[in-house]
């Protein structure tokens, strides 16, 4: 079942993509990778959004915590008005699962798209579907640069870059904590749970991918630097709201970075100042005599 609805559409794609692509691999890889971020972009959004919610709402939730360790009933009630689920908090890692068929079925089409035995030869035409023409096809071209790609990287160059990429991703993906938020990971199951995962999840990639094909650590590489670029637009919505909600406390509210009062909000003068704006005003100066009798000598005639 999992060779049928995962195994083979994406050995399939890759031939498609492949056929498209002027028969350039990394090109079909990395075609196939954006594909895959976008399919999974929305619960990747909403999960992080998720998680940053629960790290803005720290402050409350430990002093619910604190207030309620006695009573789990009375907290529940609590988290639920504040719009509080743990078991959501603690879902940090579905993108992750999700993910985890990919790789796997990525890794066995590789395989048997690039492999070099008869045996590979004779599994790959008996998955290829029967509209893809696989003849003009073969031999697939399995080298880029220094790279045989259904090889594992001689030079260590891509596991390195597996590592590092996914600790930059998984460095900006982490909430920012709230600023008024103690620093307590106990008390905070996501903000440990993605602490922990921050330093063994690259760790244990970059170490898989000593043994990986060449192409799924690139997929690995193209993968990162998508959420990378992801990590920094989330970074990015997050100061903003953070910036319009201080906005918002403060009584302003910032219009293309200009400050301005809230409507139906009343306007302060201070009396000191327009005294001391019309002190310093110059008075008008009054009427010249000339001017007066000329006014009255028209007004006689």
């Amino acid at each position: 079942m999992f060779d049928t609805f995962v195994v083979n559409p994406m050995l399939n794609a890759l031939l498609v993509l492949y056929d498209l692509l002027f028969n350039n691999y990394v090109l079909a890889i990395a075609v196939f990778t954006i594909l895959v971020r976008l399919v999974t972009l929305p619960l990747n959004m909403r999960q992080q959004r998720s998680m940053q919610k629960t790290q803005e709402m720290q402050p409350q939730i430990q002093e619910i915590q604190k207030k309620y360790k006695d009573n789990p009933q009375r907290m529940q009630e609590e988290f639920n008005k504040i719009g509080y689920k743990p078991t959501e908090s603690l879902m940090g890692c579905l993108p992750l699962l999700i993910q985890m068929p990919i790789l796997f079925g990525l890794y066995r089409s590789i395989n048997y798209t690039l492999g070099s035995t008869p045996q590979s030869l004779f599994e790959l035409t008996e998955r290829v579907y029967p509209f893809i023409n696989l003849t003009p096809l073969l031999p697939i071209k399995n080298f880029f640069l220094w790279l045989n790609l259904g090889q594992p990287d001689p030079y260590f160059i891509l596991p390195v870059l597996v590592f590092a990429t996914m600790w930059l991703q998984q460095k900006l993906l982490t909430p920012t904590p709230a600023p008024n938020a103690k620093k307590k990971d106990g008390d905070d199951p996501t903000a440990a749970m993605s602490k922990s995962m921050q330093t063994t999840m690259p760790l244990m990639f970059g170490f898989f991918s000593l043994s990986f094909p060449a192409g799924l650590s690139i997929y690995f590489v193209l993968s990162n630097v998508i959420g990378i670029a992801q990590g920094y637009y989330m970074r990015y919505l997050t100061n903003k709201e953070r910036a319009e909600a201080e906005a918002i406390k403060s009584g302003k509210k910032t219009i293309e970075g200009t400050a301005v009062p809230v409507a139906n909000e009343p306007v302060v003068v201070d009396a000191s100042e327009v005294s001391l704006q019309t002190a310093s005003e110059p008075a008008a100066p009054p009427p010249s005599k000339k001017k007066s009798q000329s006014k009255r000598k028209r007004r006689s005639g």
